[in-house]
């Protein structure tokens, strides 16, 4: 069956004529393709670039693939059709393909320094296995690797590095050499300097980057994926730990306080941001557009800036081809224009996804 969309595209605001066969997008017309939007607004779909369909609502891994096929509907039905697993305790690489959910960019499991981590999410090693595990798991993933560049040390009373980082920064070169791209999970300001320096792909959280720190990612082109929902949550996270550790308890809060400004400077000084709600764990999958929102109310991005960080813009970086001629047969319909509301994106009208209709719409002339 052949598909046809006709719409504003963006980000080219033009009314075009959209052809979808298997697979594919064409912008020549297909005999007999049957029309599922005449009107609307059309991106080639949301993405959540930070997002985990391999844990469990409170940190658990799954148990079976078929919760990460669950996990996944959820996001796919809120509009996103490209989703980067930042890390997953459970292999499924057999979801890759799948037809029915979004484009998987994957990561291995989280490389995680010993006792310092959630408990049964990474592989905790050693700085004398660091090398070897994260090449591991970089070719246990389908391009991208997690590191957990910091956490709380509970000798120290507060964040610290996950190892040494030049032990880090080897380990870095050794994913890289095994093909993949690193995204490191970092908080605190000496680990996220020395990882940006160290060749980091992208930085997630960043919630310690400096003015210099943000100046030299966008000299390497180092992305920002900042996850300002989970940020929110370090109220709680601090209000748990004040009572043992409260050096800890304030160096969250000072880090929440002063992130949106943090994300309007790197946003500012052109380093790339994507979006991601960082679903999984403490955070409900499905809240990409919450993300968007996020990243235009509190840290100041225009809309077209929001839309570019969780649409066409993520998915180029993830390598997922957009509305052009021989591109992915995946489009989000809008009643009305996002551009003006971004509110509308938590309301998508058609969906389609790798070729097929998920949502079907309005149609012929209405």
């Amino acid at each position: 069956m052949a598909w046809h969309v006709r719409a504003v595209v963006l980000p080219e605001d033009e009314v075009r004529d959209l052809w979808f066969v298997g697979d594919r997008v064409t912008l020549s017309p297909v005999p007999g393709a049957v029309t599922i939007a005449d009107r609307g607004f059309v991106l080639p779909g949301l993405v959540d670039a930070h997002c985990h369909i391999g844990m469990r609502r409170g940190g658990a891994p799954i148990e079976h693939v078929d919760e990460a096929r669950a996990l996944a509907r959820v996001d796919r039905d809120a509009g996103v059709l490209a989703i980067r697993d930042a890390g997953s305790p459970y292999p499924y690489p057999e979801l890759d393909l799948d037809p029915e959910l979004p484009r998987l960019a994957r990561a291995g499991q989280h490389v995680a320094p010993v006792k310092r981590y959630l408990r049964d999410i990474g592989i905790e090693v050693g700085a004398e296995d660091l090398v070897e595990t994260l090449a591991a798991q970089a070719r246990a993933g389908n391009g991208w690797v997690k590191l957990v560049g910091d956490w709380i040390d509970r000798a120290v009373g507060d964040l610290a590095p996950g190892w040494d980082v030049g032990a880090m920064a080897t380990a870095i070169e050794a994913a890289h050499a095994a093909g993949a791209r690193v995204a490191v999970h970092t908080f605190a300001e000496e680990s996220v300097a020395a990882l940006v320096r160290a060749g980091v792909d992208s930085v997630e959280h960043g919630t310690g980057l400096s003015e210099g720190d943000i100046a030299e990612m966008a000299r390497r082109g180092t992305a920002l994926v900042p996850t300002m929902i989970n940020i929110d949550t370090f109220g709680v996270i601090a209000a748990q730990a004040e009572p043992r550790f409260p050096a800890y308890a304030r160096h969250m809060l000072q880090l929440r306080d002063r992130f949106p400004a943090v994300v309007g400077a790197a946003h500012d000084a052109g380093v790339p941001i994507y979006v991601g709600s960082d679903a999984g764990g403490g955070i409900r999958h499905g809240l990409a557009a919450a993300e968007m929102l996020m990243l235009h109310d509190r840290a100041g991005l225009s809309t077209m800036d929001v839309l570019r960080a969780g649409s066409w813009g993520a998915r180029e970086w993830l390598g997922f081809a957009g509305l052009v001629e021989g591109g992915l047969a995946d489009c989000v319909v809008y009643e009305r224009d996002p551009r003006l509301d971004l509110r509308v994106l938590r309301e998508p009208g058609v969906i389609l996804l790798r070729g097929n209709v998920v949502r079907p719409g309005h149609s012929g002339a209405g």
